[in-house]
């Protein structure tokens, strides 16, 4: 059996008819960038975001979190997401923003556009996620914010990284590019630091047919900065330029498609989470030990496998074996930013062990919520073939 790593085509064809039917519609109506389907889409995804925590704690809990007023900004892609987040809180040059080394480059990229510096701390080796104990050591008088990166679906221990951030004056930006709808002790991310920022590539949980991204902030002053940055610059009275912007909108057609999969995506993540469940089933009795670990969920938190990543000390050998028999697989990620040709001049002696380790030894094994329990089967019995 050849197993595909990610099949886009059948989440497609699970959604066809509509997602034809509205790019039809865009097509039809001539509004093709700044209309009514990226202000629908910002609404209903800022909605979307809060409503969990509303229906579970109720809508005075939510008004006193800032849940109920989130606001939501289309953009370009989750990098833009990110770099205009940092432009909007005045974060460039002679700045500093502690995040991660294992993640994709992307993240460090955008705070290198704004002109300001990444400094670059270890993970958890467990849930792959930014280890808040490594936080306040790393900070400096030239922090201004922290960016904890939902790697994989799983959510950084965000309230460490809260107590550091509130204690120190520092902004925080979630970036939440893997974590559409997981849970951090039954808040979804991107509603807990001061901004949350989306990409909607098109292998994401909730992805476009394209490139897109969004910024998610209770703060109506930042999303109006950010609003304004997207577009040129312009105020609120068109060409009225009140910054030198950029141009990064989300446009029409992706919007309209993200209307339809926002519809279905706490569904998508159930399958993911069924999907996880089965591989975790039939691996559990060669798992957990250095040949094979598993990916893990904390207890306080709800994992939405945008990846499902394990770890084995024999990861390339790994890899081959599975090929040969029909399953694909990646590596996210093979190089930590930190040790990348483009950023190596920039940390010059750092050493962050559990993120050099980690870049040897995961391995994403092929997962999308149209996955079927042959293809997991076929893929759980070529990983148990390898240990035989």
């Amino acid at each position: 059996m050849e197993v595909p790593y990610v099949d886009l085509g059948a989440g497609y064809e699970s959604l066809k008819d509509l997602i034809d039917e509205v790019v039809s519609g865009v097509l039809a109506s001539g509004s093709y960038v700044l209309g009514d389907n990226k202000a629908a889409f910002e609404a209903e995804f800022a909605e979307w975001l809060g409503r969990g925590w509303a229906a579970e704690h109720g809508a005075a809990a939510a008004a006193e979190l800032g849940i109920d007023g989130l606001e939501c900004v289309g953009v370009g892609s989750g990098t833009d997401a990110i770099y205009l987040t940092l432009r909007a809180l005045g974060i460039g040059p002679g700045d500093e923003v502690v995040t991660v080394s294992h993640t994709a480059v992307n993240s460090v990229l955008a705070i290198s556009k704004a002109g300001a510096t990444p400094v670059l701390i270890d993970i958890e080796p467990e849930t792959f996620c930014m280890d808040p104990a490594q936080l306040e050591a790393a900070c400096g008088p030239r922090t201004r914010a922290v960016m904890p990166v939902h790697l994989y679906g799983h959510p950084v221990d965000m309230d460490p990284v809260m107590d550091v951030a509130d204690r120190l004056g520092l902004a925080v930006i979630e970036d939440c590019a893997q974590s559409h709808g997981a849970l951090y002790h039954e808040r979804m991310t991107g509603t807990i630091g001061s901004v949350g920022c989306y990409s909607f590539y098109p292998t994401k949980n909730l992805g476009a047919c394209g490139d897109g991204g969004a910024v998610i902030t209770a703060d109506s002053e930042l999303a109006g900065r950010v609003l304004s940055l997207s577009n040129c610059g312009q105020g609120e009275e068109r060409y009225h330029n009140i910054h030198k912007g950029d141009v990064s909108r989300l446009d029409e057609i992706q919007a309209a498609i993200l209307r339809v999969k926002l519809e279905v995506l706490g569904e998508d993540n159930e399958r993911r989470r069924r999907a996880a469940a089965f591989y975790r089933e039939a691996l559990a009795d060669i798992a957990g030990r250095p040949e094979l670990r598993l990916p893990v969920e904390r207890e306080w938190a709800l994992h939405v496998y945008h990846l499902y990543v394990v770890r084995s000390s024999r990861r390339d050998e790994l890899k081959t074996h599975l090929a040969e028999r029909g399953v694909p697989t990646l590596v996210h990620y093979p190089v930590p930013v930190h040790l990348q040709p483009a950023y190596m001049s920039d940390f010059p002696g750092v050493s962050l062990p559990h993120t050099e380790t980690t870049a040897a030894e995961v391995l994403s094994l092929p997962f999308f919520p149209e996955i079927t329990e042959a293809q997991l089967s076929h893929v759980a019995e070529s990983v148990r073939s390898f240990f035989a």
